[in-house]
């Protein structure tokens, strides 16, 4: 038999948590054919064979932490009996090995019975991580609840319809239980967002800057591009927008775009716009970024946009994505929120937090009212280099750009 040790997955990582386990002990495998999937500090790594054979063990449980280069499965390669026929062929016949024999598999009986009441047995259901996350929120056991999927997958629904059909009788028994706090380790990309979070907030003095944006003319100019985008296999959305005025505005306010060094004590100006965009995961939040936003077309921006939101929200972002970030956005306004006092995203120096558009009365410069798609917006910016009147006219060029989008045009090469 041969261990599996869990290999070195870069970036300094030391440990990571076993997510789903895709075989079980005793599962033919083949080469290259998934086996785990573990959730690291940045995203979520699925991890093959190496070669052909038959899982003999599973050293760590699901949910549990695997330590790398320690062993994290054994197999046995395809076509290797030799253990099993020396095993056959040299155990001694005694009338006390069937005694031990029997001690052991009572022994083993008894570790799969806790295994299965601590809910550790899940890799014998198959369920996705978001279904195992909603049974552990209500303390029930995969174990417990009739799959509807494909070989018995346990489904989001079935889950809902066992919660449904849970006696009130036994929901009374067990008050005093579900009363209880459920504790949950914080772990992968949260923890690396708690420790984050706290690093900027507590280290960067933070300006806070809002405003308005009319974006009626913007949303017009999009639904005529839509049909030529979507013709060309692209999904069209306000952000392909936001970042390319975005980079134009770079361009009169380049300090904006800078970043101070660890000692405090210069400015590094990038020339590229490398824009992040917070997306809210099943791992987390995650910025990635598109690279070189000042270089880029519309329709690639959004290419690029459309990639990054995919692999984001499938906890699968490439590490490159993730990296050398120089300003960010984060669009609270698509889950309905008005107004953020947005964290930076360190070592950025600004990020804008942009809040759903609203259709509000405005009066134009007869004095009619008439109405208008607002969006409110608010920017936070690194107050050690940018200083109120910074921000302002930066946000002044990007909002321009926003409200007049044909303006644009003239900045395009």
């Amino acid at each position: 038999m041969s261990d599996f040790l869990l290999p070195d997955i870069g970036e300094g990582i030391v440990e990571c948590e076993v997510v789903e386990w895709r075989v079980a002990e005793g599962d033919q495998i083949e080469e290259d054919q998934p086996i785990v999937e573990v959730m690291t500090d940045k995203a979520l790594v699925e991890i093959t064979a190496p070669e052909a054979g038959v899982v003999t063990k599973l050293y760590v449980a699901q949910g549990q932490i695997a330590k790398v280069h320690a062993p994290l499965y054994a197999y046995r390669v395809e076509g290797d009996t030799e253990t099993e026929i020396q095993s056959e062929t040299t155990q001694p016949i005694t009338t006390e090995k069937p005694k031990e024999h029997t001690a052991g598999a009572s022994m083993a009986s008894d570790s799969l019975a806790l295994g299965v009441a601590a809910g550790h047995l899940y890799d014998k259901v198959p369920a996705s991580p978001a279904v195992r996350r909603l049974v552990r929120e209500h303390a029930l056991q995969l174990t417990d609840i009739s799959g509807s999927g494909k070989d018995g997958r346990v489904l989001k629904e079935d889950v809902l319809a066992h919660l449904e059909q849970a006696p009130q009788a036994s929901a009374s028994s067990h008050q005093a239980d579900t009363q209880a706090p459920r504790v949950e380790p914080l772990r992968g990309v949260r923890a690396v967002m708690a420790k984050r979070m706290v690093e900027a907030a507590s280290t960067i003095p933070h300006f806070h800057y809002g405003e308005e944006i009319d974006v009626t003319a913007l949303l017009a100019l999009r639904e005529r591009l839509k049909p030529l985008a979507e013709a060309q296999g692209e999904r069209l959305t306000l952000m392909p927008f936001f970042m390319k005025a975005m980079a134009l505005a770079v361009a009169e306010e380049p300090i904006v775009n800078a970043q101070l060094n660890t000692a405090g004590n210069e400015l590094h100006y990038y020339p590229q716009c490398n824009i992040g965009m917070a997306v809210d995961s099943k791992a987390g939040l995650m910025v990635p970024n598109v690279k070189s936003v000042e270089r880029l077309t519309l329709l690639e921006i959004a290419r690029e946009v459309g990639r990054l939101t995919t692999s984001a929200r499938e906890g699968r972002v490439d590490q490159a994505d993730l990296k050398g970030g120089t300003i960010s956005i984060s669009n609270i306004g698509a889950l309905g929120g008005t107004y953020a006092a947005p964290i930076i995203n360190a070592p950025e120096a600004a990020i804008v937090a942009i809040g759903k558009t609203q259709w509000l009365p405005r009066f134009d410069e007869q004095g009619a009212v008439q109405r208008r798609a607002i969006m409110t917006i608010t920017w936070a910016g690194d107050h050690r280099f940018i200083d109120g009147g910074t921000i302002a006219r930066f946000c002044n060029a990007w909002k321009g750009f926003l409200e007049a989008p044909e303006t644009m045009l003239l900045h395009l090469g």
